[in-house]
């Protein structure tokens, strides 16, 4: 069983190692959210399509549904500061590389890199966090660790369009870049190092094999649950969110405008990340804390895209308001994953790979999520009934929370 209790490592009048730790992850999530901006200037300058700015898009997704199980497995053996190290070195250097690219092949092929080193970086921060972090702080600090992907991603929606009037994009990858490297010297210096004979294993797992860890959370259920939970989530969210601008530019919105409104549905989530930490330490259950995602997730997204006769139910505004706190309210859902995979991994020598695992299915909802609301608004000839997808996964979520309590309860009775 993972034991509930945490540790004080870092400086006691210094920053505490796992705020090092968070804004690590930012750095890589910055990475995520440099693209979409930078889409025009990549089709005018190297000449690639739609359909490759795509792909380009799409890669981080595709190498964490390819591989977070295998680099969680590998983070929990080589050391969690080390992976995160790794990770940050590989995510700079290939973006500094990058904007040396003179073709979609080269830029493809590092941005594949890039994906490779965020999932190094992703994995094992819970871990780490939950190293250098009191018990009593735990889902505190674990929510603002969910904040790392809609800060990154928002942030690099914001200031993209800036770099890329003022410059150009290969210098909105330098930058980038730099940043990451920036990031890694931050860890290297920051965050302790894995420790070794005296206390625990030189590093996480490093006595156990990668079999017995891969069986072990495979057919354990609390992997399982946090998982699909997160595949649900993350799948509505993407679906929604990845095509707010082209509903916007439906409006009569100018890009920059749109653009600028769809960073800040993306960063409104940081609210519920957040806010879910502060929750859990109260003593809400994982339940409740959930299902009230969920709940209203689902009732938010009815009225953004509900119509009659053809008519929206709801102004503009008010449907952009309901678009806010579906994002808002989701961010409930990550923050509470994310403390509950670090509670539920089968044994302390898993909770990168329970992690990986719960990425891995977290990609796969943000990559079939877009392409479900695309179907069903081409069937329908509109968006309207986009909040029938998302309810459906909503329902699914309510349901999963369930289990997620129940495997939590177990896990927390004390030993007979």
């Amino acid at each position: 069983m993972v034991k509930e209790t945490g540790r004080e490592t870092g400086p006691k009048n210094g920053l505490n190692p796992s705020w090092i730790v968070v804004g690590a992850g930012v750095s890589v999530a910055l990475h995520v959210g440099k693209l979409p901006p930078a889409v025009a200037a990549l089709q005018r300058e190297l000449g690639i399509s739609l359909v490759q700015a795509g792909f380009l898009l799409s890669t981080v997704q595709v190498a964490g549904m390819l591989l977070g199980l295998a680099v969680g497995l590998g983070a929990d053996r080589w050391g969690l500061r080390r992976s995160m190290l790794w990770g940050l070195a590989l995510v700079g250097l290939s973006s500094m590389l990058g904007a040396a690219a003179t073709g979609f092949g080269g830029l493809l092929g590092l941005r594949a890199l890039e994906g490779l080193g965020f999932l190094l970086v992703a994995m094992p921060g819970p871990g780490l966090i939950r190293r250098h972090v009191a018990a009593r702080e735990l889902s505190a600090r674990m929510g603002w660790w969910g904040t790392y992907m809609p800060l990154g991603s928002a942030l690099g929606l914001l200031l993209g369009p800036w770099v890329l009037q003022a410059a150009s994009w290969q210098s909105w990858w330098l930058l980038l870049g730099a940043v990451s490297l920036c990031a890694a010297l931050a860890v290297w210096r920051g965050v302790p190092a894995d420790p070794r004979a005296g206390g625990e294993p030189a590093h996480a797992g490093a006595g156990v094999g990668w079999r017995p860890r891969l069986a072990l959370t495979l057919r354990s259920p609390g992997p399982w649950l946090v998982a699909l939970s997160f595949a649900v989530y993350s799948g509505q969210w993407m679906g929604v969110i990845g095509f707010l601008p082209t509903m916007y530019a439906q409006a009569g919105m100018g890009t920059r405008l749109a653009g600028m409104l769809t960073a800040l549905v993306a960063a409104a989530n940081m609210v519920g990340n957040i806010a879910s930490g502060r929750l859990l330490q109260r003593g809400w259950p994982v339940r409740r804390s959930l299902q009230t995602g969920f709940v209203l997730m689902g009732l938010s997204a009815l009225l953004a895209y509900v119509q009659f006769d053809g008519q929206p139910l709801a102004p503009l505004w008010l449907r952009f308001t309901a678009v806010m706190v579906f994002s808002a309210a989701g961010g409930l859902i990550p923050g509470t994953l994310f403390t509950s995979a670090v509670h539920l991994a089968p044994s302390q020598n898993t909770v990168s790979t329970t992690v990986g695992f719960m990425q891995q299915w977290s990609c796969v909802g943000q990559f079939a999520g877009p392409p479900a609301v695309a179907a069903v608004a081409t069937l329908m000839g509109g968006w309207q009934w986009t909040w029938a997808v998302t309810g459906l996964m909503c329902a699914a979520g309510w349901l999963l929370a369930l289990g997620v309590q129940r495997i939590w309860l177990m896990r927390s009775a004390p030993a007979p």
